[in-house]
């Protein structure tokens, strides 16, 4: 939904009535996408330990699956049923922020014991502040990550992503190259797979932004679309000659589990290494592939917030502000790298998952330190929607591939300015 129809529904929402007064009620409800035994784990721990201050308040995680993530929390906060906070998306930053519907927190944070705000990193707040406001806190500043199915390469006697990230020969053509070495269709195992296995729908940007960017494209600049550049249709090229020409890459509609040992890598970040806990087969993490324009690091982005509607504002807050300190951000470091520079540069965060090797967590933290945050807009959500179309055209194996990127820009342009 646009950033004006966000307005629209939660005024009509309040003239009505519907939307609940302050009360200090006993339990805040948080929204999150995570099902993650693992996470969840970790979260109430952090919502336990709330208890020490607040004894009468306990957190209630409700997960909603990330692809209708954005749609179900704006419906919530519309229909007078608002979360009292949430996790929310690099790219759903602005339109939230300038609808009004994020408390601002930073009275808070100002008056939290030993919270040092200054700790987080300037340029990771970017998307959360707006003059000395403070909509949210980030919690995971994550860089894409290809985690590669170590006993498939070993059988193939192919080197590793790993050692030629190591010698400086991992780059997109070779992982295009590999994952058709490595596509065995007797035995059901494909050579890549997308980005949680929705990288034609709502990962879409998460699956084509880091090849866009190593062949020196970007999605939009200065209110304009530029994902139809020679560089961007390149990059999407080489995307698309996986999926058609090789059929190495795990197409729209099939099914190729990388953690199920069914594709030979994936792109994706740390915190899914929950999932590699019981698999039959060894396993590494590489950097992303360098292209024409070198080595592009891509970083995805989430935050904890307050919502404006919120039951329970202050409460929420001070929770926000006891979720985001050092001591908790360190704990969630194991799986969503940190915005706080102290728990960055420590060495605890490169021992902090006991299943990554602390060479391994190095990888994440370079991939941070030179990362670039996936897009985002006011107009995100009407970009989105605009934009599916021209994807979905994208997904067939005779798509002019220039023609409807070009057509892609033509319809988000207006939305741009």
């Amino acid at each position: 939904m646009s950033t004006q129809m966000i307005k629209r529904l939660i005024i009509a929402t309040a003239l009505t009535g519907t939307l609940a007064s302050a009360a200090a009620a006993e339990e805040l409800r948080f929204t999150v996408w995570t099902g993650s035994e693992a996470h969840l784990a970790m979260l109430n721990g952090i919502a336990e330990s709330f208890t020490e201050t607040h004894p009468d308040v306990t957190v209630q995680f409700d997960t909603i699956p990330f692809g209708d993530y954005v749609q179900k929390l704006t419906l919530q906060l519309a229909g007078g049923n608002p979360p009292d906070l949430g996790w929310l998306l690099e790219s759903s930053a602005p339109a939230f922020v300038n609808a009004g519907v994020l408390e601002n927190v930073s009275d808070t944070l100002t008056a939290a014991d030993d919270y040092n705000y200054a700790d987080f990193s300037e340029p990771a707040m970017g998307l959360w502040t707006k003059g000395d406001a403070v909509y949210g806190i980030p919690f995971s500043t994550s860089p894409f990550l290809i985690y590669f199915n170590k006993t498939l390469y070993d059988e193939a006697g192919l080197e590793t992503p790993a050692e030629r990230a190591a010698d400086g020969t991992w780059t997109w053509e070779q992982l295009k190259s590999d994952a058709a070495a490595l596509r065995n269709a007797d035995a059901g195992v494909w050579g890549y797979e997308t980005v949680d296995g929705q990288g034609y729908g709502a990962r879409v940007m998460h699956s084509l932004m880091p090849i866009v960017r190593a062949y020196g494209g970007e999605a939009w600049t200065d209110g304009a679309c530029t994902l139809d550049s020679p560089e961007a249709a390149e990059a999407v090229q080489l995307f698309h000659d996986m999926v058609y020409a090789d059929q190495s890459t795990v197409p729209p509609g099939e099914q190729g589990d990388f953690f199920s040992g069914n594709a030979a890598l994936t792109m994706t970040q740390i915190s899914r290494v929950t999932k590699l806990a019981d698999v039959g087969f060894d396993w590494g993490i590489a950097p992303l592939p360098s292209g024409p324009a070198g080595e592009a690091s891509t970083v995805g982005q989430a935050a904890v917030v307050a919502f404006a509607q919120g039951k329970n504002k202050e409460v929420a807050a001070e929770f926000l502000a006891h979720m985001t300190s050092a001591e908790n951000v360190a704990k969630m470091a194991e799986f969503f790298p940190p915005a706080r520079i102290s728990v960055l540069e420590s060495d605890a965060f490169l021992s902090s998952n006991p299943a990554v090797t602390p060479e391994q967590m190095e990888i994440v933290a370079a991939g941070i330190e030179g990362g670039s945050v996936l897009p985002s807009h006011e107009r995100y959500p009407q970009i989105e929607a605009a934009s599916r179309p021209d994807f979905d055209a994208l997904w067939a194996a005779d798509a002019d591939v220039p023609a409807v990127l070009a057509r892609l820009c033509d319809d988000i342009d207006p939305l741009l300015k």
